[in-house]
């Protein structure tokens, strides 16, 4: 999981099924202390309602994800990095 920092939500007129109901944001990954730290991506928000300036965790890997909206592990999924928490402390977070 990485800590990230919500840029905003993502326009579409039309989503991939597997998007249904789900919120699209970007998001762009903070280090410890809030600064930038990489390429901002997107990540969907399933269930934390997180929003524009919120810090949040988000899980990137493929098979944590199929685990959160219960598919088997062989399933193909085009989604990989899912917001999974919205964090009120960013010192209080132990990564790693």
């Amino acid at each position: 999981m990485i800590l990230c920092k919500v840029l905003g939500p993502v326009a579409s007129t039309e989503k991939h099924p597997a998007f249904a109901r789900l919120k699209l944001l970007v998001v762009q990954p903070v280090d410890e202390k809030g600064a930038p730290s990489g390429k901002s991506f997107l990540a969907v928000d399933r269930a934390v309602q997180a929003g524009e300036g919120d810090t949040v965790l988000v899980l990137r890997e493929g098979s944590g994800i199929r685990q959160l909206f219960g598919l088997p592990l062989t399933a193909k999924w085009p989604i990989r990095s899912c917001i999974v928490a919205v964090i009120d402390s960013p010192d209080q977070v132990v990564l790693g």
